[in-house]
């Protein structure tokens, strides 16, 4: 699909509140996995944790947007294989990806959970892995305040899932009732499913992919 029939979103932030990583899409992540061949100057790795912490580890905006004024008006890859984590900086990062005037093409080579689900939408074309999986949840925060801040908190939520349905609507075209009914139970999505109800194009092959150490996980556990 052409990329720029998926909705933009407006992003804001709100003092007191931090979108987290799901415990279980952690414990999922597996880091070794990554692009065969990775390399590629067109191409953006989003292999960590959704947002950057203190010690300067993850998937910022600030990442996605350097690399792509460095690949300019060419098509780009992004492979992804992401626990997820910043669901507003995911949804920032989902913005520039959609608005790259070239092709994108998005692989999730491992799982594209929560924040980075939202990510692998924004390309012309989405493959995954036959053993991937993308997670769709309901925005997942932690917060802090008194009661009444924390009704404020999730009616200022809700804007936040509703985007997360419009945009899985608007490429697979399920009912916006079932999609957010999807959210509300966390739902695991395998790379057959995927394909088969419209989240993804098209399986990987299995040669795209090879897996190797590296730092991640310390990085995820410091986050």
């Amino acid at each position: 699909m052409d990329k720029k029939t998926l909705p933009r979103v407006r992003v804001s932030a709100r003092p007191g509140v931090t979108s987290d990583i799901s415990h279980k899409a952690l414990q999922r992540w597996s880091p070794d996995v990554r692009a065969a061949g990775e390399g590629d100057a067109a191409s953006i790795s989003i292999l960590d944790p959704i947002g950057a912490d203190i010690w300067g580890d993850g998937v910022s905006v600030k990442r996605v947007s350097a690399a792509l004024r460095n690949i300019g008006s060419r098509p780009v890859t992004v492979n992804v294989n992401s626990p997820g984590g910043d669901y507003f900086e995911g949804l920032a990062i989902y913005n520039l990806l959609r608005e790259h005037p070239e092709r994108v093409t998005v692989n999730i080579l491992g799982i594209a959970a929560s924040a980075a689900s939202v990510i692998a939408m924004a390309g012309d074309e989405v493959r995954i892995a036959r053993a991937g999986f993308l997670m769709i949840h309901n925005t997942w925060v932690m917060s802090a305040g008194d009661r009444h801040a924390l009704r404020e908190v999730a009616e200022w939520l809700e804007p936040f899932d509703a985007t997360a349905v419009d945009i899985y609507a608007a490429r697979t075209g399920i009912a916006p009732v079932d999609l957010a009914n999807m959210l509300d139970r966390e739902t695991w999505i395998g790379g057959q499913n995927a394909v088969d109800q419209g989240f993804c194009d098209a399986l990987l092959p299995a040669d795209a992919l090879e897996t190797g150490g590296n730092d991640a996980p310390a990085q995820a556990l410091r986050a």
